[in-house]
């Protein structure tokens, strides 16, 4: 598994990417990162006990990289639960940059197979709690 650091205003997370599950996605997002694409957007979108949401350039969820990716949906870890990232889409095969982390299984089995799992927080959980509306991504960084 590729992995990447995520650096936030309210901590460090350390990801693994489900390479084999969503390899076009990951990609995508690897590709995005190494761009410093995410470097300085902020989570627009945090709902409590479900996700916090990044990746929007117009910082209101309403942008994107200027191209949409299909959506993954048949591979094993397809499930959403506390610590999983997912691509966030306006409809099927329209993702691009956004991407959410889930808070928990509890409010979020709904979206599996709906939504792209494409990796998961491995080091720094926490900081999710601690991340709010207009929190900033500093960078993230690929450390294949």
């Amino acid at each position: 598994m590729s992995t990447a650091i995520i650096e936030t205003n309210k901590g460090t997370m350390k990801v693994s990417f489900y390479d084999q599950d969503a390899p076009n996605t990951v990609k995508n997002f690897k590709d995005l990162a190494g761009k410093g694409f995410y470097d300085g957007l902020t989570f627009h979108r945090v709902i409590p006990d479900f996700v916090v949401q990044a990746g929007c350039p117009k910082g209101d969820g309403t942008g994107g990289p200027g191209y949409q990716i299909d959506c993954e949906l048949d591979g094993q870890n397809q499930y959403h639960d506390r610590g999983v990232l997912s691509m966030a889409h306006a409809g099927r095969n329209t993702g691009g940059s956004q991407f959410f982390i889930c808070h928990s299984r509890k409010n979020t089995a709904h979206l599996d197979r709906n939504h792209t799992v494409f990796g998961k927080v491995t080091e720094g959980l926490e900081v999710i709690d601690e991340i709010q509306q207009g929190d900033m991504i500093r960078s993230i960084t690929v450390e294949d």
